[in-house]
């Protein structure tokens, strides 16, 4: 049985976990970037059910979400065979969208390996548009987010990809 981190440890809810597979290492001998966003992809599945969206609840209401951002920061890397856990903090959420933190541990070391920070907006599939929560998926939130207590926002969430003194830099275009 895989050991736990201690909840001291990790930060966020605990919503997936698993363990590095041999076709997931790439030619660096680490876990490829497609399977980190793979194992959050699945937390971000776990989560859904959490809050109630599961498959009977988008086949009942034709509703799912789309992610519309995402942004990783891989920080130390899996190895074939590392157990993995996936947490999950949300950061804020609005009648039709979800701010989402998530981080990934090393299951036995206790090491964070990376973070995603997600935009997911909720979905009416039949029109394919934008659509806002229903009632009962947002009291969920509502009580998911209450439960988290105070936090500070992550260090890793909002950040920009930049080099400090680039030798060449595109410079943005002016607003019109």
């Amino acid at each position: 049985m895989m050991a736990v981190p201690s909840p001291d440890r990790m930060l966020g809810a605990r919503v997936a976990q698993g363990v590095v597979r041999p076709e997931w290492i790439d030619s660096n001998g680490h876990m490829n970037v497609a399977y980190y966003v793979l194992a959050f992809d699945l937390g971000v599945d776990a989560l859904w059910v959490d809050f109630g969206m599961t498959t009977e609840y988008m086949e009942r209401s034709a509703g799912s979400t789309f992610a519309v951002e995402s942004h990783i920061t891989y920080q130390q890397e899996l190895l074939e065979g590392d157990p993995y856990v996936v947490t999950s903090t949300v950061l804020a959420y609005d009648e039709k969208r979800i701010h989402q933190f998530q981080r990934l541990y090393h299951a036995e070391k206790m090491f964070l390996a990376a973070t995603v920070e997600w935009m997911h907006v909720h979905v009416e599939l039949a029109a394919r548009r934008v659509s806002p929560w229903p009632d009962a998926i947002l009291d969920k939130l509502a009580a998911y987010a209450a439960a988290q207590g105070e936090q500070a926002l992550p260090a890793e969430a909002g950040k920009r990809i930049r080099i400090a003194r680039p030798c060449f830099a595109l410079q943005p275009r002016p607003r019109q």
